[in-house]
């Protein structure tokens, strides 16, 4: 492969077809180079990373799961006879102001 120091353009000219298929650009039946294909299969594997479909959905699901588990949590404590009283109390302290 040449120099990267060498434009493109240049490189074209020379060959006549891209420097990175080894001269088999346009050629039917012609196949990549063989260092060509690792590389297509590191990009392929990466595609799937990017995939974010469903993504929301699944957010949301534990978002409500934790938001169910937090109102059990209250329920379970609000019905205990002392949280019952101070908040009874709470609420005709503030009813009876004046």
């Amino acid at each position: 492969m040449k120099p990267l120091s060498e434009p493109l353009a240049q490189r074209l000219s020379k060959t006549g077809t891209d420097p990175g298929t080894n001269g088999t650009a346009g050629t039917p039946g012609a196949t990549a180079p063989p260092r060509a294909a690792p590389r297509l299969r590191r990009l392929r594997g990466l595609r799937g990373l990017r995939d974010d479909t469903g993504a929301a959905t699944a957010e949301y699901a534990v978002a409500t799961m934790a938001a169910v588990g937090f109102a059990g949590l209250l329920i379970v404590i609000l019905r205990g006879d002392e949280v019952r009283g101070i908040l009874t109390d709470l609420v005709r302290n503030a009813l009876s102001v004046g």
